[in-house]
This record gives structure tokens, C-alpha cells and sequence, in this order.
């Protein structure tokens, strides 16, 4: 049964992309829960098992059913198009307690039995509390579960975000909309998704935020009542090549194709990096590791971002894939 959104005119000027290190936190919450169903993160599994462990997610879990409404509130769209955690976290410490309550009881009730729970009833019983201890709880796991590894992730979702904002400006909304995913399709104003449930929303004027993900996957999430805008999340590019083990040098086959300085370049991108500290780890002239990353970004295999003074560059999902031998 499918998912609908609803677009007007003016929904198709606040259409936005946005990267959210708090989503991946929560989605990360819920890929400890149900290891299961993810195949794409076996590696991460295992080398979070004892920081995991150590949390106390009880309550957060309470509030994940198998299927149904999470709380809006602990998980909202991202403020900008790269917001920080700290940002993020500190919109959800200033939550609503009456607000967070309604949300709280939306989610217990999709769980025969939570509501009524000993957790469940602490929750419900004292929302301000709740909401610290949730607060507390999701600010744990980030950087026990996903702080760690969040240059890896942030450069897999904003790798997803500049190449679909470039097909954006090649073929429109309309046509990029059923590219982000299979199931979704799009026919006079409308997106449809073929999903779990039946959700029809208009828009009515507040656009909507596409958020690639790497802890979402298979699912593609549309969520958020009013007040928050509609998101639309779907699942990141690359994921195939996200937790491939950093080379120490570059394959063999790779440096055939690419020649061996400009493999050995892409190669050592495990993170993102400037020109000179590149230069000085791979003992190649600064120019000559400029020329190499212009060449590489031209071809599709990198992006790269100003920070400060300096100029990065991260391996896009294809460039992740080469390094890895895929």
C-alpha cells in the first residue's frame, strides 16, 4: 500500500537537502536493536558491541516499534543543511514536555503493552524527566555508536547530497524525485511510495527535506507532523563500499587504470584530507597531489568542501567503490 505527498507550487521552492548526524544517531539506535535487518553494517556491529553494551537504551527502545510512529521530537529535521550534533541535540534537551508527552504516547501505543510498562508509565508520568533522561541517552550513544565513525558517514551522505543536487539541476524535481529510490514514483505533483501502510499528507506550503541515510536502510521514511517540516528519508549511495577496510596501498588493478601516484592518491582518501597534508603522507610534491585530486574530482571519484583555510576532498560513493577493489 503506498505513501503519498502532495505538492503545490510553492512546496517546490522549499524542497531541501539536508545531512542529520542526530538521524544517524537514532536510526543507529534502532540498527543495535534489530541487527538483523541491516546487512550493510555487520563490521560496525561488531565494533560497537561493547561501547553498546554499556549504553542504557531501554527507554529509547520502548519508544522504537517494529513498525509505526518514533517520537518526531527526538529525532527532528535537521535545522540546516549541515547542522551539528551538539545543534541538533540541544533542540531536543529544549523539547516541550506536554508536546513530548503526546509524542511519547503516539509511539508507546503502537506496542501492545508499553504504554502500561514500568518504563512506559515513568515516561508518560513525568515528560520533563523523560526528556532528559532520552536526551541523555541519545547524547551517549552518539558518541559512543556513531561520533567514531561520523567523517566516514558524513562524507558517504554529503558524497549522496552534491551528486543529487547536481542531477537536480540537470533534470528537475520531478524526474530526480523516483531516483532516489525504486519504490518512489512521481505524476503531476504527486510522490508515491510503494510502502508499508497508507499515509496521505498535502504539504500545504512547507516544502520538503530529502535526507539521504546510511541506518536507514532498506526503508525509505516519510515522517514529521506539523510543526516540523515533511522529510522524505531515503537510502545513502555507496553503501556497499562504507565500511571496506582502508587499503595500505593502492590494488594493483587500480593503479593499472589510474596510473600508481594517482591510485595511491584516491587510495589514501580514507577520510577526508587537504592537498599538502596529503603531499607530505604520500611524499609527492603538493602540486603534483593538486593536480592528481583535480583530476580525480573531474572524473566523479571525489568532492571536495572548503573548511576554514583549507580545501578537503572525499571520495565520492564511485571513488569509495575503486578504492575498495569493488
Amino acid at each position: 500500500m503506498p505513501f503519498q505527498l502532495h505538492f503545490g507550487e510553492d512546496d517546490l521552492l522549499r524542497c531541501r537537502f539536508a545531512v542529520s548526524p542526530l538521524w544517524e544517531t537514532q536510526e543507529a539506535v534502532r540498527t543495535l536493536k534489530r541487527p538483523e535487518r541491516h546487512g550493510y553494517h555487520p563490521r560496525w556491529l561488531r565494533e560497537v558491541r561493547a561501547a553498546g553494551a554499556r549504553l542504557d537504551l531501554a527507554a529509547v527502545w520502548l519508544l522504537m516499534p517494529s513498525r509505526g510512529h518514533s517520537p518526531d521530537f527526538l529525532g527532528p529535521p535537521p535545522l540546516g543543511p549541515a547542522a551539528t550534533f551538539d545543534e541538533e541535540i540541544a533542540a531536543v534537551r529544549a523539547a516541550d514536555p506536554d508536546a513530548a508527552r503526546d509524542d511519547m504516547a503516539k509511539a508507546l501505543a503502537e506496542t501492545p503493552g508499553a504504554a502500561v510498562s514500568a518504563t512506559g508509565r515513568r515516561l508518560l508520568a513525568d515528560p520533563a524527566g523523560a526528556v532528559r533522561t532520552l536526551t541523555d541517552a541519545m547524547e551517549a550513544a552518539w558518541h559512543a555508536l556513531v561520533e567514531p565513525y561520523w567523517p566516514r558517514l558524513r562524507a558517504l551522505l554529503e558524497a549522496d547530497v552534491a551528486y543529487h543536487s547536481r542531477r537536480l539541476a540537470q533534470i528537475g524535481l520531478g524526474a530526480l524525485l523516483p531516483e532516489l529510490d525504486r519504490r518512489l514514483a512521481w505524476d503531476s505533483g504527486t510522490l508515491t511510495a510503494q510502502w508499508r501502510g497508507r499515509h496521505t499528507r498535502h504539504l500545504d506550503g512547507r516544502g520538503l527535506v530529502l535526507m539521504p541515510s546510511v541506518f536507514s536502510w532498506p526503508e525509505v521514511i516519510s515522517g514529521y507532523d506539523p510543526p516540523w517540516q515533511p522529510t522524505l528519508v531515503y537510502p545513502a549511495r555507496g553503501l556497499a563500499g562504507l565500511w571496506s577496510a582502508p587499503a595500505d596501498r593502492a590494488p594493483d588493478a587500480l593503479a593499472r587504470l589510474l596510473g600508481a601516484n594517482r591510485a595511491a592518491v584516491l587510495t589514501a582518501l580514507a577520510e577526508p584530507a587537504a592537498t599538502s597534508p596529503l603531499a607530505q603522507r604520500l611524499g609527492l610534491a603538493p602540486s603534483s597531489v593538486s593536480a592528481h585530486l583535480a583530476a580525480l574530482r573531474a572524473a566523479g571519484l571525489l568532492t571536495s568542501r572548503r573548511q576554514g583555510h583549507q580545501v578537503l576532498y572525499e571520495r565520492t560513493p564511485l571513488g569509495v567503490a575503486l578504492a575498495a577493489g569493488g
